[in-house]
């Protein structure tokens, strides 16, 4: 007998609230979207985006920069195969397909801010790895635009991103700095800025430089 899964309220979600951590390191964390409440795939974040989360234990608010995304089957054993209908003949004809896949993604931390509670607090952000990252379970949301352009007026968070192992991470450097010039509203003078740090830091790799500034479109 299967019994059926718990229900909970998510009246009082907060609407920037989209995922859930599922597997924490020192450096990066998995998170599970969260199921849409009709009949539609969980929304996956974009390449290069940002998103930040709470350690409820220190209070710290994490930043994190997503580098790699995939929806599967909530299984290993069952593979999804295509059925050449469209989404609208999915929800109609076998509406179950979107309760059997998963959307999680990895985001690389690049920063924090100090909890409010904490005594040093002057609500400043800092560019480097917190003293641990959020814990398994903990709420994933999309950052505020402010909070983006508030945490990018420094570019240390460059070389974290430079430094990822497992990522492709000339395009995620590309990607965040697109993102971000687009929220700073065309911020010519920050973007020259991005670029003569990102020349600093590849100083020796000019075709790297080349590549990572090819992608990015003023």
């Amino acid at each position: 007998m299967r019994l059926p899964l718990p229900q909970f309220d998510r009246s009082d979600r907060h609407p920037n609230h989209f995922a859930e951590v599922i597997e924490t390191t020192t450096t990066e964390f998995l998170a599970q979207c969260l199921e849409p409440e009709d009949l539609s795939f969980p929304s996956m974040p974009p390449f290069g985006s940002w998103v930040c989360a709470v350690d409820e234990e220190s209070g710290n608010l994490v930043y994190a920069v997503v580098y790699h995304a995939t929806t599967m089957p909530i299984d290993s054993v069952h593979r999804a195969r295509a059925l050449g209908l469209s989404l609208q003949d999915l929800r109609e004809e076998q509406p179950q397909i979107f309760a059997m896949l998963r959307t999680e993604f990895r985001a690389a931390i690049v920063g924090f801010e100090l909890s409010s509670q904490n005594p040093s607090y002057n609500r400043r952000v800092y560019q480097y790895l917190p003293p641990r990252p959020p814990q398994i379970h903990q709420a994933v949301y999309r950052c505020e635009p402010e909070a983006i352009v508030k945490f990018t007026e420094e570019l240390d968070f460059l070389r974290t991103l430079l430094c990822i192992n497992s990522a492709p991470v000339d395009a995620l450097t590309a990607a965040a700095i697109r993102d971000v010039y687009q929220l700073r509203k065309a911020d010519r003078e920050w973007l020259i800025k991005a670029g003569r740090n990102l020349s600093v830091l590849l100083k020796d790799d000019y075709d790297r430089l080349r590549f990572i500034l090819s992608q990015i479109h003023p």
